[in-house]
């Protein structure tokens, strides 16, 4: 009968497992890095309101069920003895944590050791009569031979024709494991193999057969015959080098650089693995916006296969899984509702397109897409590394888990911290490529570039009128007092947390225009420039641009000035509904009287605009890989001209500042993932003046600013809800979807003040551009700011009284630890303004 028990609070222990309390961010001195993480995970472990059942049949030495009763998860522990690596967990951590332990081990061993008996049972160590194979999750995963108190001498003589002398299984016994546990059945002695064994030695074998498949079909690699018909086009030698890549691996991140192509690799790849290994059921998770444009591709390169788009309410869903087809195309949005129906479904093959969605490993959409079982992953991204190491962890854990080792052991091998212990840099990115080379294919334009046209990139800076000035200067105000009073009191109310991240966001915003902000005057050059430099593009027949804007205000103030010239255009944003997508970008590919194609971010990712020549960015993003996200709809594979690139930047602003941000980014991207430089650093603590003088009338802005090591999960711009279920987190509604619904996992210190500047501004800005619709419908808000359509933007986050009727924003605030060391680098920064 299982046995529960309740969890002994802490107080209730003996005296003798008392500890200090260790640090979750410092390890203490004189300590390793693996004794911290053991004793971390002891420490929670051992504190914690588990509940614990006996469903073996020794008292001890059992295999017992813990189960966390706020989430409802049961993991399995196996109990051993009492040293670490004795004991087993089926959950994630101990799988992959190379520790031996994990915190549900802990939470039992505390359990047992409160009783005597089992104490001393748990130190004498677990010696059974029976023999076991087991698999050992260490550094790498072996199986291993463990021999038990009376295994036969015959036995023990045959396993060790399979095993070496440390009893771990010999490379060569993967493809006779089955001989030998028939031969072993032979002797009268009991000998256990764990199932995760047989899944470990099946996953080994699997790769090898693969691989001899794949070369036996194409013997000539790039140019096997077999290729030549493998879909209704043909592939340049590296997309073919890209599905055979996939093929062979099994599970790959496909990272080329945008506009290469990879949604025709990954396509070419499932008709491979369809023809050699037997896949019939074919996954796609993308964002909404591309649904239309993968099964458009699909029908154009393979119409052989059919493909079905998921959408609608709950029971169309229901039924379009229950049709037969090869290819389902559903978005990241809704794949937590549809977990039940993608394991009805039972995927072979699963593609992930725009992977970086995935990115921040606490949020839901990320949690639910890595619940999604199939044999065989293919991961599209030309930004498989935005910001920080830990998003690159994020994603490679859908291809595979075990691959760059625990979080705790990368980030110390490769951070570079000061005396203090402050993130100032990162070292040895190369290994990090090298380590992912066997599920990692990476090519830059440059090595394709004979079948590119060229790019040019250019900065134009605009000068501040009055009003945007007096606006950027006010809102700098409001975060000097903020930081002030914080310096004084040491702490903030929520109140205090939102005027700071507004006046943040007011800041940028002001850069562009004062209509941005108060939806009435247009005191800003900006607008007038881009239509300047239009008329001159435009001036060609055959040009075509494309502009964006995080805003959609900045793009009605286009639309006024486009609207009295007389060009023809398309306004491309998130709060289009997604079948009318489609038909914006066919009028602005195949409508030669639709020159411009004016897009907010919804825009930037997926969609091919390769018909056209110009870029026009009105507002630099946070984020180097964004930017690339815009530029890459024009500047890919197909693009038959030289590409023009140019980019806004307001002068003497909080713009200036994040060039610098966007060149640090780009430099730990080349690092890991282009054989760029192999350290790269932060700045440390030294930073000049925290602003620079603007005119007589206005503050002073960054002049370097780097980003921080860590940021807040940042919420999808173009999040569609389901019209018949609300978002939820713990069973409430949230005040905007996908917005502080998840954790963020614990922020590192900072690198500096600067740093964790951009840190601040990462985390408040991907929650405050929804004022100005960030990507969505804009609408006249009560507090002057852009609002928004049901779906995103302002609108998402207005509530009404209940007794009143009065309106009113709920916004939630980022975690108190990166609001206080926000707050602390910038009083440094003040500071340093002050001198």
């Amino acid at each position: 009968m299982a046995e529960t028990r309740p969890v002994r609070k802490s107080s209730e222990r003996p005296a003798e497992r008392k500890a200090p309390k260790l640090s979750r961010q410092h390890k203490p001195e004189g300590m390793s890095l693996e004794d911290w993480q053991i004793e971390l995970r002891r420490q929670f472990g051992r504190s914690q309101d588990f509940h614990l059942a006996n469903v073996g049949e020794h008292p001890v030495f059992s295999l017992f069920e813990v189960t966390n009763p706020q989430s409802q998860n049961t993991y399995r522990v196996q109990i051993r003895g009492a040293r670490v690596g004795d004991n087993h967990c089926s959950c994630p951590d101990f799988a992959t944590n190379t520790l031996g332990t994990c915190k549900h081990i802990e939470f039992a061993l505390a359990a047992l050791e409160s009783k005597r008996a089992s104490a001393a049972a748990l130190r004498a160590g677990f010696q059974p009569a029976y023999s076991e194979v087991q698999l050992q999750y260490g550094a790498q995963r072996e199986v291993r031979f463990r021999p038990g108190t009376e295994c036969p001498v015959e036995l023990s003589r045959l396993a060790a024709n399979y095993f070496g002398a440390d009893g771990a299984l010999l490379p060569d016994a993967f493809g006779k494991f089955e001989a030998f546990l028939a031969e072993a059945g032979r002797f009268e002695h009991e000998l256990r193999c764990h199932e995760d064994v047989l899944a470990f030695v099946a996953e080994v074998r699997d790769a090898e057969k693969r691989r001899a498949r794949v070369a036996e079909a194409f013997p000539r690699g790039t140019r096997s015959p077999a290729l030549k018909d493998l879909l209704t086009v043909q592939l340049y030698d590296y997309q073919r080098e890209g599905a055979l890549f996939a093929a062979q691996a099994g599970r790959c991140l496909i990272g080329d650089e945008m506009g290469l192509g990879k949604t025709i690799q990954a396509i070419a790849a499932a008709e491979i693995m369809a023809r050699l290994f037997g896949v019939e059921r074919v996954l796609i998770v993308c964002p909404t916006s591309l649904k239309h444009q993968w099964e458009r591709e699909i029908a154009r390169f393979n119409p052989m296969h059919s493909v079905q788009a998921i959408g609608g309410l709950r029971p169309q869903r229901q039924e379009q899984f229950a049709a037969n087809s090869f290819f389902k195309i559903t978005n990241y949005d809704t794949v937590y509702r549809d977990l039940d129906l993608i394991e009805g479904w039972a995927p072979d093959l699963v593609i992930l397109d725009e992977a970086q969605r995935i990115k921040n490993w606490a949020t839901r959409t990320a949690r639910s897409v890595k619940k999604i079982a199939a044999p065989y992953a293919i991961v599209l991204t030309g930004t498989p590394l935005e910001n920080r190491l830990e998003e690159l962890i994020s994603i490679v854990q859908f291809v595979d888990r075990y691959r760059l080792g625990p979080t705790f052991r990368l980030l110390d091998q490769h951070q570079i911290r000061d005396e203090v212990g402050k993130v100032v840099g990162y070292r040895e990115l190369d290994r990090i490529g090298k380590t992912l080379e066997p599920v990692l294919l990476r090519r830059q334009k440059d090595e394709v570039l004979d079948q590119l046209p060229g790019r040019i990139d250019t900065n134009v800076f605009v000068p501040m009128t009055d009003l945007q000035r007096k606006l950027h200067g006010e809102n700098m105000e409001i975060v000097a007092r903020v930081v002030q009073k914080w310096r004084r009191y040491g702490y903030l109310s929520e109140a205090d947390q939102r005027r700071l991240m507004i006046a943040l966001q007011r800041m940028r915003m002001s850069c562009d225009s004062s209509y941005l902000l108060d939806g009435k005057t247009d005191q800003g050059q900006k607008a007038d420039e881009a239509t300047t430099l239009l008329s001159e593009f435009l001036e060609r027949p055959n040009t075509k641009v494309v502009v964006f804007s995080q805003w959609l205000r900045m793009h009605e103030l286009l639309e006024r000035r486009v609207k009295d010239r007389g060009w023809g255009h398309v306004m491309f944003h998130g709060g289009v509904p997604s079948p009318k997508r489609r038909g914006l970008v066919d009028r602005f590919r195949e409508d030669e009287n639709c020159r411009l194609f004016l897009s907010t971010d919804a825009g930037g990712v997926g969609l091919n605009l390769q018909h056209a020549s110009v870029v026009m960015n009105m507002d630099l993003p946070w984020n180097p890989a964004v930017l690339e996200q815009r530029v890459g709809r024009v500047h890919r594979l197909g693009q038959r001209q030289p590409v023009r690139v140019v980019n806004f930047v307001a002068r003497g602003t909080i713009e200036e500042g994040m060039l610098s941000v966007l060149k640090f980014k780009k430099s730990l991207f080349a690092g890991v993932l282009d054989g760029g430089e192999k350290e790269v650093f932060l700045g440390g603590s030294r930073l000049t003046k925290f602003m620079e003088t603007v005119e007589s009338a206005t503050g002073s802005i960054p002049e370097t600013i780097a980003e921080a090591p860590e940021e807040a999960p940042t919420p999808s711009a173009d999040r569609e809800p389901e019209a018949d279920e609300a978002p939820r987190t713990g069973g409430k509604k949230t005040a905007a979807p996908g917005a502080g619904s998840a954790p963020a996992p614990s922020a590192p210190a900072a690198a500096s003040g600067g740093d964790v500047w951009a840190g601040l501004l990462q985390a408040g800005m991907a929650l405050l551009q929804q004022f100005s619709g960030g990507g969505e419908k804009s609408s006249p808000a009560p507090n002057g700011t852009s609002g928004a359509s049901a779906g995103g933007g302002l609108g998402a986050l207005m509530r009404r009284d209940d007794q009143t009727g009065e309106p009113y924003v709920r916004l939630p605030v980022p975690p108190p630890e990166v609001m206080e060391q926000a707050l602390a680098a910038l009083g440094n920064l003040l500071k340093g303004m002050q001198r």
